[in-house]
């Protein structure tokens, strides 16, 4: 493989999914720059055998772009837990995520908890658990919320030096302890900076009186808040990149469940009542105005009819038009006008659509632009944002999204050879 393969990739943070020929998540990593960690399984596959077992059972790379590096982090130990790709040994198994709960009980407390089963309210999720934990024990002991279950009268050990909040004694003072949990709680959620700068008022004054174990005690914990902070500021969530994840996951070639449950959703979406059995999807790739290609792939009950897949090598352009490309592809795709589908869905707007409404009059034309999922028909002239959920809207862009990544996949070898 050459490195530049991945020219085409962002120079930003994501996951990226190796897959093998049967379109199976094989490994799932993540990277502060897509593009450099790609490259880099070419460079180094001669000194791992692990990487060059990858590299040769992998035939595609997926990616999806992240809008920081602990978002690429988080969603990475997610699509593992749920994939569990055979190259990847860490966090291949159980739940990679932890999170602070205070909880709502009578005694309401503080608990590190890998689901979210119990009411109360959670921040979260965290990754990095060890710091989550130091997090957890540091708001524990500064605020003195620990809870035991002994009955003891005159308390505990753990009460008498200053660990256990002391529920079982007779003038345990509840609302004291509750004000100490929310501060615990606004430490968490508000006033970040403040918190911060408390901490750093707590190590001077312990570096005052030569309590250098204990200053430094607090520093690492600083460290476990601002890791724990910045990772509150992403407020991830599991459907985040539900979107992108749709295609690269479930790949379009196996449709055809969706597609049993959405064509007469779709029929009622395009206003008509005649079966969709066919649909034609199309798509123009091509690099700074330069080796443009066009694609076409069929569909036939959801099922990719790879026969009928068709590669066009733009041959009357000598400069960048999408809608002449598309023109020339659809013309030469349909020299025979009995080999019609019942639908063309072209990757696009209503700029393309347009275009090939004009040259084909006599099938029905859709096109799905990428950007907001937004479709555009003949009901829909002005387009309509799909909802990403619904089985019509899923069988559409993965019918897209298939046809996109043919249309690269071949402009890309083109690049390779030329």
């Amino acid at each position: 493989m050459d490195i530049s393969h991945f020219d085409t990739v962002p120079l930003l943070p994501g996951v990226y999914l190796f897959k093998n020929a049967h379109q199976q998540v094989i490994y799932i990593g993540k990277a502060k720059y897509l593009r450099n960690r790609l490259r880099s399984y070419v460079h180094n596959a001669h000194k791992d055998w692990k990487i060059k077992a990858l590299l040769d059972e992998h035939t595609s790379v997926d990616y999806v772009v992240a809008r920081s590096e602990i978002e690429a982090e988080l969603l990475e130990a997610q699509l593992i837990e749920q994939h569990k790709p055979k190259y990847n040994v860490l966090l291949k198994y159980g739940n990679p995520f932890v999170f602070i709960l205070f909880t709502s009980a009578d005694i309401p407390t503080i608990k590190i908890v890998r689901n979210k089963k119990e009411k109360g309210t959670y921040f979260g999720p965290f990754l990095q658990r060890t710091r989550a934990r130091n997090v957890y024990r540091f708001l524990l002991e500064t605020f003195k919320l620990y809870i035991c279950n002994k009955k003891i009268e005159h308390g505990c050990l753990d009460y008498h030096i200053g660990r256990c909040a002391g529920p079982c004694l007779g003038h345990f003072d509840m609302t004291d302890y509750l004000f100490r949990l929310s501060l615990a709680r606004n430490a968490l959620g508000k006033n970040q900076e403040s918190f911060l700068a408390s901490i750093d008022v707590q190590i001077k004054e312990y570096s005052q009186q030569q309590a250098y174990e204990k200053a430094r005690y607090v520093h690492a914990y600083k460290q476990n808040v601002e890791t724990i902070f910045a990772t509150l500021h992403v407020q991830y969530a599991d459907d985040m990149y539900l979107k992108e994840l749709f295609t690269i996951t479930n790949p379009a070639v196996h449709l055809a469940d969706t597609y049993a449950q959405a064509h007469t959703q779709l029929q009622a979406l395009l206003g008509i009542n005649r079966p969709i059995v066919t649909i034609d999807c199309f798509d123009i790739s091509h690099f700074q105005s330069t080796y443009m290609v066009g694609s076409s792939v069929r569909y036939t009950q959801g099922v990719a009819d790879k026969a009928m897949c068709r590669k066009f090598t733009i041959k009357a352009l000598s400069e960048q038009n999408d809608y002449a490309a598309l023109q020339e592809t659809v013309l030469r795709r349909y020299k025979n006008t009995n080999d019609l589908p019942d639908l063309i869905l072209i990757d696009g707007g209503k700029g393309q659509r347009n275009a090939i409404k004009k040259i084909l009059p006599q099938v029905m034309i859709i096109s799905l632009a990428k950007r907001e999922e937004r479709l555009f028909t003949d009901n829909y002239p002005e387009g309509i944002l799909l909802d990403v959920h619904d089985p019509s809207s899923k069988l559409l862009i993965g019918l897209r999204d298939y046809a996109h990544h043919f249309a690269i996949t071949y402009h890309r070898s083109k690049r390779a050879w030329e």
